[in-house]
């Protein structure tokens, strides 16, 4: 069992699941491949952005690798540790959101993440976080039964109970409020992960990352082909605005980005090129528009209630 965390590890585990993801998310698009743009923060550390516009699959998508560092930790991540507010600090880790063109393939966001302070005369402290989710126009029963088989998947190695919980929290995460309805279908969501055995929790943070392409993938090949028209697209579009909503109001990772000086370009790739709000929109009872909210968007089990 190790505790002492090794950035450097961590870091290269990161930039190599970033060229990974981009390299097969351009195979799957066939047309476009990630732009990179490598960036520096005046503050401490820098990044690298991958962005991909215009595509055959996807109208818009980023794959974000970032390393930054600091004197004090911004207020998003010393809400819950305040004993740490004046300690030095780095954080890394690879973000991305893909915005498909057809609305019949899910819209995701996924995210892995390290943060490292080093309190004064103290051993550093360290937490993992990660997970992916989501959010799908218009529902599939199968896509979601596979997207969260996998999620099950990578969390099995670290105990029976794991999947369960960041399911939990991942439902209870992505949660708009102010709407009263959950931003997609979920997968898994957990912060501030430290067991104590730095090789363990750093494994868990790797399974995670690994099977974000084996969930996601699959659902693009089976759906970019998928034929639509005016009315999907507008209903496409319409969603995007929750997206949004949920991005610039309530996310920590977007947040913390921002306290610390981040570079706002790559913190806000996540948006969609092009998204609509209609004033008290109704979708017709019974239509596929309307079956999203009514049956997919309500935190089901998918796995319990469909079994292998």
């Amino acid at each position: 069992m190790t505790n002492r965390p090794d950035s450097e590890a961590v870091r290269q585990y990161l930039l190599e699941l970033q060229e990974h993801i981009c390299r097969q998310l351009a195979e799957t698009d066939g047309v476009k491949g990630f732009e990179k743009d490598q960036w520096d923060r005046p503050e401490g550390g820098g990044g690298i952005s991958r962005v991909i516009s215009g595509g055959g699959v996807f109208e818009k998508g980023g794959v974000n690798f970032s390393h930054v560092m600091g004197e004090q930790m911004p207020p998003s991540a010393t809400a819950h540790r305040p004993h740490l507010a004046g300690a030095p600090w780095q954080a890394m880790g690879v973000s991305l959101v893909l915005h498909p063109h057809n609305p019949y393939v899910p819209t995701t966001h996924a995210n892995v993440r390290f943060f490292v302070a080093t309190p004064e005369d103290a051993e550093p402290v360290y937490w993992f976080g990660g997970g992916y989710d989501l959010t799908p126009c218009y529902g599939i029963e199968e896509d979601c039964v596979h997207w969260h088989r996998v999620a099950r998947d990578a969390c099995a190695p670290f105990g029976e109970d794991v999947y369960s919980r960041y399911k939990q929290w991942c439902d209870e995460y992505f949660y708009l409020k102010h709407r009263d309805e959950p931003r997609g279908i979920g997968g898994l969501f957990f912060d501030d992960h430290n067991t104590g055995d730095f090789d363990q929790d750093f494994a868990l943070m790797q399974s995670v990352g690994d099977s974000f392409l084996e969930a996601y993938d699959p659902l693009v090949r089976r759906r970019k082909d998928t034929p639509y028209g005016e009315r999907e697209r507008e209903f496409q579009l319409y969603r995007r605005g929750r997206y949004v909503e949920f991005n610039l109001v309530y996310d920590r990772g977007t947040l913390f980005g921002l306290q610390s000086g981040g570079r706002t370009e790559s913190i806000l790739m996540s948006l969609p090129p092009l998204v609509s709000w209609e004033y008290s929109r109704a979708e017709a009872p019974g239509s596929e528009e309307a079956r999203l909210k009514d049956y997919f968007l309500t935190g089901r089990d998918w796995l319990a209630e469909m079994p292998e």
